[in-house]
């Protein structure tokens, strides 16, 4: 149990975690594409952003979704965990059977698509898209450039229509 503390403290933050938790597995899953890591992810990452909420933060959901970020960032600069990765997700994809529900079927051929970008066009597709936010916000998130996050942007999108294309 955890002990009763000031505002931004332990009540806050679990109520904190009861609101964002379904969306921060989601961000964390389509980053990284593996549902168990990504509930590792995102323990991880309010975990790590425990003692600066307890100090008070202008925007806890900001730095949530930079701290996840962060954290799959940190997964990808090891190699072997990335090819593994996508040994993963190449049998996931694989041996996942085709639903009859045409929805169902459009959100596979995304998250297919999605899986097969690059790490970082994934993360700025995901974020700029999914998780709606500008290119500054995604810039700060990822901690590069506008520019570039317009680049990875532009290219990820012209991949995924590519993709869905030929799917079709």
């Amino acid at each position: 149990m955890l002990p009763e503390t000031r505002a931004g403290g332990a009540a806050d933050f679990a109520e904190f975690f009861e609101n964002e938790r379904r969306r921060a597995l989601r961000l964390a899953y389509v980053l990284c594409g593996d549902a168990s890591a990504a509930e590792d992810l995102v323990a991880e990452s309010f975990a790590r952003m425990y003692p600066a909420f307890e100090k008070g933060l202008k925007d806890p959901g900001a730095y949530l979704r930079r701290t996840i970020a962060n954290s799959v960032r940190d997964r990808w600069r090891h190699k072997d965990v990335e090819q593994r990765y996508e040994a993963r997700v190449q049998v996931m994809w694989a041996n996942q059977t085709r639903a009859a529900d045409d929805e169902l079927a459009a959100r596979d051929a995304v998250g297919e698509a999605m899986a097969s970008l690059p790490p970082r066009q994934r993360a700025v597709v995901a974020l700029r898209y999914l998780e709606d936010m500008s290119e500054a916000e995604t810039a700060a998130a990822l901690e590069i450039s506008v520019g570039t996050v317009k680049a990875h942007a532009s290219r990820g999108l012209e991949r995924l229509r590519e993709i869905l294309a030929a799917r079709d």
